[in-house]
C-alpha cells in the first residue's frame, strides 16, 4: 500500500516505495489490510494544507516525513462510510487549522486508491451522484415561484444551489429526507460548529446560518410539500441553523397544523435535546423521529466540545428517554474520531447511555474538525484504545437490538401502516 501525496499544485501521486500510514488520535499507525476498502463513489481526495506526509521508508524500516515540496492527502467520505483512521502527516505551520471536514487516510494499492473506512450504511440515497442538479434547479424555480413570500424556500435555495446540500436539495426534489430550518440561535457553543464561529476561532464556518425567524405558515408550507409519500421525512435541525428546539413554539404549532391535514410521512428533529421541557412539548405535538447530536457520553468530553448553555448531558438523556417512552424512534448522531471514540472509557460510557435511553439507532458520523485543535480540547485517554473497527464490532455485540448506521432510518413497524 503506497503512500499518497500531492505536490504544490495539487497533483496527486503515489510513492513508488514508501508505505502509506494512518493516524489514530495523535499516534501514527500502520494500516491493516482488513481496514481498507476501495475509494467509494462520491468520495473526494483533498490536499491537507501546510502539511508534510508521514510514511514508512522500507529501506530504513522507519517512519519518516517525506522530503520535498509536498503535502499529505486525505479523502472526504460520502455518508454511509465510517472512517477508521485519519491521514498521517505533520504540520509545517502549527498555527494553521484545517477547514472543517472529516479527513480519512488514503493509500494506493493494486492500481487504485484505498481508504481506511468501513461501509456502515447503504450510501445510495446520499450519494451526490444520485442528485440531478438540473432537477434541483427546476425544483427551486417551481417552489420559489409557488411560494414567493416564503423566506425559507429562498434560504434553502442557496443551500441547495450554492452549497449543493443534499438535504435541502431533497426539499426541492420533494423526495426522501428534506430539511426545514427554523432557528438562528443556539444553546450550545460547539467547537466545530459548521454555521457559526467566533471571529478568533481560527476556523471558517463552511455554511452561513439563517438570520430570521420563520412564521408557522412558512414552516407548514415546506412541510406539506415534503410529506407527500409514505416514506417522506421532513427534518428540523439543519447545518445552516442553530438549535431548532429554541423555536419550540413554532415547531409545535407547525406539527399540529400539518398533522391536522395529513398523516403522511415522518416528522424528524435533529437536536442537542438539551432543553428537556421544550423537547417534551415537541414530542407530544406528534414527532415521529428524533436524532440527537452527541460526541460522547462522558460529561467532561461532551462539555469541552459542545459548551452547553444552561443544560447538561443528563438533560439530553432525559429528553431521549422521554421520547423513546412515547414511541418516538430515537437515534444519536454520533460524531466520531479515530483514537478518541474508540477509547475504552468512551465505549463503556456510550453503551450505558444507549441502554438507559432505549435508543434504536446509532448514526456514525465522521467529525469535521482540525485534529490537533480537537485533541488539545478534550480529556486525555484513560484506558485502552481499541481501534475503530473493533469498536464497531463491540457495539454490534453489546447492543444487538440497536441499528448501527450512518443516517436516518425509518421504524420498521410503521412502514407497512402508512
Amino acid at each position: 500500500m503506497n503512500l499518497v501525496y500531492a505536490d504544490a499544485d495539487g497533483n496527486v501521486f503515489d510513492h513508488p516505495t514508501w508505505i502509506g500510514l494512518g493516524r489514530s488520535g495523535d499516534m501514527v499507525v500502520e494500516l491493516m489490510e482488513e481496514e481498507l476498502i476501495p475509494l467509494p463513489e462520491g468520495a473526494t481526495l483533498v490536499g491537507l494544507p501546510n502539511t508534510r506526509p508521514i510514511g514508512l521508508d522500507p529501506k530504513k524500516g522507519t517512519m519518516a516525513v517525506l522530503p520535498g515540496d509536498v503535502q499529505a492527502v486525505g479523502a472526504l467520505m460520502p455518508q454511509g462510510y465510517t472512517r477508521l483512521n485519519i491521514p498521517s502527516y505533520v504540520k509545517t505551520n502549527k498555527d494553521e487549522k484545517f477547514p472543517l471536514f472529516g479527513y480519512t487516510a488514503v493509500v494506493w494499492k493494486d492500481g487504485q486508491f484505498y481508504v481506511a473506512a468501513e461501509a456502515t450504511d447503504d450510501p445510495e440515497r446520499w450519494n451526490p451522484l444520485n442528485c440531478d442538479r438540473r432537477a434541483v434547479a427546476s425544483g427551486v424555480e417551481r417552489l420559489t415561484a409557488k411560494y414567493p413570500e416564503n423566506r425559507l424556500y429562498k434560504h434553502l435555495s442557496n443551500c441547495a444551489l450554492g452549497y449543493e446540500c443534499l438535504t435541502s436539495s431533497n426539499t426541492f426534489l420533494q423526495r426522501w429526507e428534506g430539511g426545514v430550518p427554523v432557528s438562528y440561535s443556539c444553546n450550545a457553543g460547539c467547537f466545530g460548529c459548521i454555521s457559526e464561529q467566533p471571529d478568533d476561532s481560527g476556523f471558517v464556518a463552511p455554511q452561513t446560518r439563517m438570520n430570521f425567524r420563520p412564521t408557522v405558515e412558512e414552516v407548514v408550507q415546506v412541510m406539506m410539500e415534503q410529506l407527500v409519500t409514505p416514506d417522506a421525512i421532513i427534518s428540523f435541525g439543519q447545518g445552516c441553523e442553530g438549535e431548532p428546539s429554541t423555536q419550540a413554539k413554532i415547531i409545535i404549532e407547525a406539527i399540529k397544523e400539518v398533522r391536522s391535514r395529513t398523516s403522511m410521512g415522518y416528522i424528524n428533529i435533529n437536536t442537542n435535546a438539551g432543553i428537556t421541557d421544550f423537547m417534551r412539548g415537541i414530542v407530544d405535538a406528534g414527532l415521529d423521529l428524533m436524532r440527537v447530536s452527541t460526541i460522547s457520553a462522558l460529561d467532561d468530553h461532551y462539555n469541552a466540545y459542545y459548551k452547553p448553555r444552561a443544560y447538561t448531558l443528563k438533560n439530553v438523556e432525559k429528553s431521549l428517554k422521554y421520547a423513546t417512552d412515547k414511541g418516538v424512534y430515537t437515534s444519536i448522531n454520533y460524531l466520531i474520531f479515530p483514537g478518541v471514540t474508540d477509547r475504552e472509557e468512551e465505549i463503556e460510557a456510550m453503551i450505558g447511555f444507549v441502554k438507559r435511553t432505549g435508543l434504536k439507532l446509532i448514526q456514525m458520523r465522521n467529525l469535521n474538525i482540525d485534529p490537533e485543535s480537537y485533541l488539545e480540547l478534550i480529556p486525555k485517554p484513560q484506558g485502552e484504545i481499541y481501534g475503530m473497527k473493533q469498536m464497531l464490532e463491540i457495539y454490534r455485540e453489546e447492543l444487538p437490538d440497536v441499528v448501527i448506521g450512518s443516517y436516518t432510518h425509518l421504524p420498521p413497524s410503521k412502514l407497512g401502516s402508512r
